[in-house]
């Protein structure tokens, strides 16, 4: 789960950690307020949007004035904002953040990400923070700093100390840094984070170390746990077609192509993806039914899947194990006669009561394909797509 720059910073705050003074607006009139209250000039005023890149695309504006946070406010708010991150459609920016501006003297990058392959945490940092980090990553990661952290031991002052003396940090910055480091590993574990980023980090003309800007991503298995973080989400901000599929506990990702699939199984899904790319179409999803689908989760998952408009045609793909073929069966055909499907519906199957399955597809009715194996599956795939 992804949120909002503001609400990154109000988990910072908690955790000690410093960042500029300011407030989130809905409106030019809250914005004035809000710079008002600062107490001096200049101001930032940044659209809250989950996407980078925000200041590339305008959504990052100085204003000098009280007039000019509200010129400011009302050209960003209501905008499209079109980032590398947003794809051209852009988002719809609703709020703003508008802080205070800092005399910075140095900017730095600052992340915290797990990592699969050594099951450790990892500090990333460099001294070429700011806007083009990514640039920086793809054509100079050597000059990226990566420090690996034990998550059952813990983060220990030797790992502070190679991030900073890495940054070439100030020394009279070092205490303060490796403090904050500490209580950005705290948040990020005590708060079951995917990912948390700082870019920039700034260095002050006094030396201060400020959280200038604050990404934080969640994993969405350990929301369980933290009802309060939950509070933090924007379905503005979601597809809508994958915030329906969580209501029904789906795993639902939408996509660009024009082949919708259901699957039992997140590693059967990604082949199945690969058989629709090989048949010369693309996938317009992956969904995810589990092994513990009912009828009705079945049922769900086929209208979210119609609910794209650019799916022509759907392959479903199930290997009967802990779902039974004739609990898909019912699900699609309940599904179908509901929704009254106006699209090819390929259907494999094989395991726990297939010719059940097969006999109630074939007596529905309806005008539903189906396909003894992969490669007969593929083949209806590719007709569907090059009709």
């Amino acid at each position: 789960m992804k949120i909002h720059e503001y609400q990154a910073k109000e988990l910072f705050r908690k955790y000690h950690v410093p960042i500029p003074a300011g407030g989130v607006a809905f409106s030019s009139e809250d914005a004035v307020k809000i710079s008002n209250t600062l107490g001096f000039y200049p101001v930032i005023v940044k659209a809250q949007i989950h996407a980078g890149g925000r200041g590339k695309g305008g959504g990052v504006k100085l204003a000098k004035s009280s007039e000019e946070v509200r010129s400011t406010a009302e050209s960003i708010l209501g905008m499209s904002l079109v980032t590398n991150q947003t794809g051209p459609e852009g988002r719809l920016v609703k709020k703003v953040l508008v802080e205070q501006g800092l005399n910075i003297k140095k900017e730095l990058y600052l992340g915290f990400i797990p990592d699969r392959t050594t099951a450790k945490i990892v500090i990333m940092a460099s001294e070429a923070g700011g806007m083009d980090i990514e640039e920086v990553a793809e054509k100079t990661p050597d000059k990226i700093i990566k420090v690996f952290i034990n998550p059952l031991s813990g983060i220990y002052p030797y790992h502070c100390r190679d991030v900073a003396y890495g940054l070439n940090l100030p020394a009279d910055s070092v205490k303060e840094f490796t403090g904050m480091l500490n209580r950005l590993y705290k948040l990020f574990t005590d708060c079951d984070c995917s990912l948390l980023e700082i870019n920039p980090l700034v260095i002050t003309a006094e030396d201060k170390v400020i959280a200038l800007d604050a990404k934080i991503n969640f994993d969405d298995n350990a929301l369980f746990r933290h009802k309060d973080i939950l509070g933090y989400r924007d379905i503005d901000e979601e597809d809508p077609l994958e915030v329906e599929a969580s209501k029904f506990n789906l795993n639902y990702i939408k996509m660009d192509g024009n082949i919708g699939n259901m699957v039992n199984g997140a590693g059967l899904a990604m082949a199945t993806m690969d058989i629709i790319k090989l048949a010369g179409a693309e996938p317009a999803n992956f969904l995810d039914v589990g092994g513990g689908a009912s009828a009705e989760m079945v049922e769900n998952g086929f209208k979210i899947i119609l609910g794209d408009k650019n799916v022509k045609g759907i392959l479903i793909n199930i290997f009967g194990g802990i779902l039974r073929c004739d609990v898909l069966a019912e699900g699609v055909v309940q599904a179908a006669k509901k929704t009254g499907i106006t699209v090819p519906v390929v259907i494999r199957m094989e395991g726990t009561n297939v010719e059940i399955g097969r006999k109630i597809l074939s007596e529905s009715g309806l005008n539903l394909i189906t396909a003894v194996d992969l490669k007969d599956a593929a083949q209806k795939v590719a007709a569907i797509a090059n009709s």
